[in-house]
């Protein structure tokens, strides 16, 4: 019974993606680029997308709703819950991809965002996002984060200037 109850353990943690990038900007600044609707909406989503804020509650229990489009015109749109707020360092959801009306179309998945203050005034970030339905679910996800953090990371650049 052990052997079958790791080996669930091993496969759950194999569709587990965490993700950990070091900010040039201080922690507060960084929480609020990931928390106001109108500075998200200026990174959101993989290099060449557009992103629109449809609904943002940034509060325990508060749910938000996020569209996407491709610089080939497809529309995609993701929403879900918040599950735990606390400003400056993290942020739990729940995330699921949806169509134009609001119907899921993928599992719902728990993001945590973590972001620690790091030498220097920048911030380390660590997203861990579980429960994918699939490795290549995750690994797809692992690249359009690592494409919004660079759009993030350059976003945050021309608030220094």
């Amino acid at each position: 019974m052990a052997a079958k109850s790791n080996l669930a353990a091993a496969a759950a943690e194999e569709r587990v993606l965490v993700i950990e990038r070091i900010f040039d900007a201080p922690r507060e600044v960084v929480w609020r680029a990931w928390t106001e609707p109108d500075q998200m909406a200026r990174w959101l989503g993989p290099k060449g997308f557009t992103g629109d804020v449809e609904k943002m509650e940034p509060q325990v229990g508060g749910s938000y709703r996020f569209h996407l489009r491709e610089p080939d015109g497809s529309d995609h749109w993701m929403q879900g819950v918040n599950r735990e707020v606390a400003p400056p360092e993290r942020l739990v959801y729940t995330m699921a991809w949806a169509d134009a009306k609001g119907e899921p179309t993928t599992p719902e998945t728990l993001v945590t965002v973590t972001l620690a203050e790091h030498a220097g005034g920048r911030t380390r970030l660590i997203l861990r996002q579980e429960g994918f339905e699939s490795s290549s679910a995750r690994d797809e996800h692992r690249f359009g984060w690592n494409s919004a953090f660079d759009c993030l990371a350059e976003y945050l650049a021309t608030l220094a200037n």
